[in-house]
């Protein structure tokens, strides 16, 4: 994301990506750059250790973050999707077993569906869950479906598009509205 950043007058003289560096700046620009994990970004900012930040829709959705979404960039583009072994049939009078690293999206989709789970998490090779009979369904982020595909999985529904999403501090975005709004503009192509 730095890269996006840079292209449109916002990097640093220190190159971002060649440092170990947890925080680079450029004091002319009035610009900070925090190196955090991306689950990470939304609590940042929420907590206004950061004004502004880049994170997958995906994550800011689990987080429930309390953060303004000011623009979708269109990056990492993918969506979120109930896939289950190839030719499963869901039996609506039995608790549904549902895999996943994305409990509270999970519990939001199943609970507009009115339908009971049991939520098993699992923080990676969700895939596997209904492979080995942990689960009957996993709600997970697929891209190209490849994986479902070579492990006789297949997609039962897609309900959320994923992509990274330009997110503010609510107390930031008051107070910086014009510098925000400027760079937004820039990232949009818009001449400000």
């Amino acid at each position: 994301m730095y890269n996006l950043l840079a292209a449109v007058g916002y990097g640093c003289e220190e190159d971002y990506n060649d440092s170990r560096k947890l925080v680079v700046e450029n004091v002319t620009a009035g610009i900070r750059y925090f190196l955090v994990k991306p689950s990470d970004v939304a609590i940042y900012v929420e907590h206004g250790a950061a004004d502004i930040g880049i994170v997958g829709k995906d994550i800011l959705e689990e987080s429930g973050a309390d953060v303004y979404e000011l623009m979708d960039t269109g990056l990492g583009k993918c969506r979120m999707c109930v896939a289950a072994k190839n030719g499963f049939v869901d039996d609506a009078s039995r608790t549904l077993r549902v895999a996943t690293k994305f409990v509270n999206i999970a519990k939001a989709y199943y609970a507009s569906q009115g339908r009971d789970i049991d939520i098993i998490k699992l923080n990676g090779s969700i895939e596997l869950a209904p492979l080995l009979g942990l689960s009957d369904v996993i709600v997970d982020i697929v891209e190209t479906g490849s994986t479902l595909r070579e492990n006789d999985l297949g997609v039962v529904t897609e309900f959320m598009p994923i992509s990274a999403r330009f997110i503010a501090n609510r107390a930031s975005y008051q107070f910086k509205t014009k510098e925000i709004t400027t760079l937004l503009g820039k990232l949009a192509g818009d001449d400000q």
